[in-house]
Formats: C-alpha cells, structure tokens, sequence
C-alpha cells in the first residue's frame, strides 16, 4: 500500500457524553499532527451514536468537523462496520487513492502522534496496525492497576488487540469481510482475519491510548468485563 490519500478515524459511542469531549479533543489534536506532517492526506472523524438516549448525539452535533451518524444496531461489531462504510463513501467523493481507518473508542484518548504513525506504517505497506491500550491510572486500584500491567505487553509484537487502538486500510477491511456483528471481540474477528488471508500487519507498543478503567461495561465481555475479572 502507498501512503494513504485520507484518514478516517472511526469511533462507536453509546451513552458516552462524559467522556466522548476527551476522546474528540484528542482526535482533534492527532488530525492536527497528521495535517502538519502530511498535509495532503484529507481527514474525517465519524462518531457512531449506537442506542445513545443521553446528551451524546448532542456533543457530536456541536463540533462540525465530526460526522454524527445514528445507528439503532445496539451492536459494537455493527456500529463500528456502519462507521467504516460511512468512511468509505466519504473518501470515495474526497480522492481516488487509498483510505486508511482509525479506529477508537468513546471513552478513550489517543496519543497526538497516532494518525500520523499510522500512516508512516501503511507507506511502509502495512494493512493493519494493532496498538496497546492502558487504563487511565486514576480509575482502578492501585494493586489492580498493577496486576494490568503485570499481565500486559506493551511493547512491539504484543500479543494483544483492542478495538480502541486499531488501523487497518480499506483495502483489507473489505478483503476480509470487514467487522462482523458481534457483540464482543468484533476486533479480535477482523484481525485474526487479516492474519489467516496472509495481509502484512504488525504489533506496535508506539502509540498506546489511554481508555476508561471502568467495569461496568457498555459490551458484554469486553474490556470493562475484563477488568472486572482481573479485580476478582
């Protein structure tokens, strides 16, 4: 794959309008970086509103440079394909070369050098960067918080995939299916996918974002179910 022509950055929301702000600020300040690095590549930012009945859809429709798009799916792996095929339609009437998606989460904050890393991945011919997350220190205990990273890798070649800290082209999104509609693990899904259809992908400690520490989780066995477990 060549550089890409334009970024989309993905995000699932549901119920989120406190901690939505922080992750948009933070996706804000990212676009920024790629845009003084790259500043040919287009970028667009799609908040997928899955179910919300609180103040979200509202903290969407006040920053104009974020696509509100609403979803009645009342599923992550169906909320974050939605999101992508939005993307594509964007990019498809934006340029004519490749699209690169970011994908993240609403109650998480990515790091400023995140688009513009990816995208120096994906020059160097990657199809699927797969980033580390860590809980935001201040919401866990600090014997949980150290059990977390007693049990993660963060460096290069982790062995871990969050749907917080995902970059794949389009390219091979659509090769493999894209996202299926799961409930949980949609992430893992679509990266064991890549792995079996051969797609060059790595594992990189280089941008790790920071999510919500909480445990009660908007997704049945997910990341908050996860750490649940960790505290038992």
């Amino acid at each position: 794959m060549t550089a890409p022509a334009a970024v989309a950055i993905v995000v699932p929301a549901r119920d989120e309008e406190a901690l939505l702000p922080a992750c948009l600020d933070a996706v804000e300040e990212a676009r920024a970086v790629l845009c003084a690095t790259h500043p040919d590549v287009a970028t667009r930012t799609f908040v997928v509103l899955d179910v919300c009945r609180d103040g979200t859809a509202g903290i969407v429709a006040a920053r104009p440079d974020v696509v509100g798009l609403p979803s009645l799916a009342g599923n992550v792996g169906a909320a974050r394909a939605l999101g992508v095929e939005a993307a594509a339609r964007w990019a498809s009437a934006t340029t004519d070369g490749p699209l690169w998606v970011a994908g993240t989460d609403a109650d998480s904050v990515v790091p400023p050098h995140w688009l513009a890393t990816q995208v120096e991945m994906a020059a160097l011919g990657r199809d699927l960067v797969v980033g580390t997350v860590q809980p935001r220190p201040g919401d866990l205990p600090a014997d949980l918080l150290s059990t977390w990273h007693a049990a993660h890798d963060a460096a290069d070649g982790h062995p871990h995939v969050h749907g917080a800290n995902l970059g794949f082209s389009l390219r091979a999104y659509e090769h493999v299916g894209g996202f299926p509609p799961l409930a949980a693990h949609e992430d893992v899904a679509l990266v064991e996918a890549v792995r079996r259809a051969g797609l060059d992908w790595v594992a990189t400690g280089a941008i790790a974002v920071t999510t919500s520490g909480r445990r009660t989780a908007r997704a049945p066995h997910g990341f908050a179910g996860y750490l649940e477990g960790l505290g038992a």
